[in-house]
């Protein structure tokens, strides 16, 4: 099984900016495409961004294209999300996600692992 632990979340006020991390175990990082997902109480879990397994392809929510962009070092089994220009409707319980990849890169079709999700809450 895959292993995915999410880190860098945090309290900030509206304009900043956040690094998220997710870690994987395993050695078939450079294998899988990675994405992540965001869901805030109440509402419908969301696509942020994803990436394929060299890093080449990148695939974005139109909520964040622009302030948000994704990246990997498959060197150390880590998948970034640098979040600049924070409003509060970013405010959410951020998730990583992996899959193994296909030949197609598929950035929203359905992920077979799941972190536990790192909180982001953006102040006015």
């Amino acid at each position: 099984q895959v292993q995915l632990v999410e880190s860098g979340g945090g309290l900030v006020q509206a304009g900043g900016s956040l690094r998220l991390s997710c870690a994987a175990s395993g050695r078939a990082f450079s294998s899988y495409t990675m994405g992540w997902f965001r869901q805030a109480p109440g509402k419908e879990r969301e696509f942020v961004a994803a990436i394929n397994r060299s890093g080449s392809n990148t695939y974005y929510a139109d909520s964040v294209k622009g302030r948000f962009t994704i990246s990997r070092e498959n060197a150390k089994n880590t998948v970034y999300l640098q979040m600049n220009s924070l409003k509060p409707e970013d405010t959410a319980v951020y998730s990583c996600a992996a899959k193994p990849s296909m030949y197609v890169f598929a950035p929203t079709q359905k992920y077979d692992y799941w972190g536990q999700g790192t909180q982001v809450t953006v102040s006015s």
